[in-house]
């Protein structure tokens, strides 16, 4: 079964749980990859985080996941992506800001072999870093 659609904003994630969260929309389109790219980021030692204020008045967070032929073959590429797939379902979906596109970028090496639990600090970390400064 595939994921309900909204037109023009990619498929809707679902958030784990009893998580209280906002849903997360994935972005398809590379002219929002390239937005989110020129906007706020924050490395971490497993990803980099690319974050960006739309302020176009909806509460939808969206969200983008990126895996260059730097992280290895397919299969290295797709296990970087499903780590990655899962941080946002579980962090970024009860942390994110209504209104923001996020792509999380993997590092070569680093995004399959860090620590899960590691992956998941670095996340919550580069939110607050990202975020810091605003109400």
């Amino acid at each position: 079964m595939t994921p309900p659609e909204t037109k023009g904003q990619g498929n809707v994630a679902e958030a784990p749980a009893g998580s209280p969260a906002v849903s997360l929309c994935v972005l398809d389109k590379r002219a929002d990859f390239l937005k989110a790219a020129s906007a706020r980021r924050q490395g971490t030692n497993g990803f980099l985080l690319q974050a960006r204020d739309r302020a176009d008045g909806q509460c939808l967070t969206r969200v983008g996941f990126t895996a260059s032929k730097k992280i290895g073959n397919a299969v290295l590429r797709n296990r970087a992506k499903r780590r990655l797939r899962a941080l946002a379902r579980e962090v970024l979906a009860p942390l994110a800001q209504p209104g923001w596109d996020y792509v999380l970028v993997a590092r070569p090496e680093a995004t399959v072999t860090r620590a899960y639990a590691d992956l998941r600090a670095d996340l919550e970390q580069a939110l607050r870093s990202v975020h810091r400064g605003q109400g």
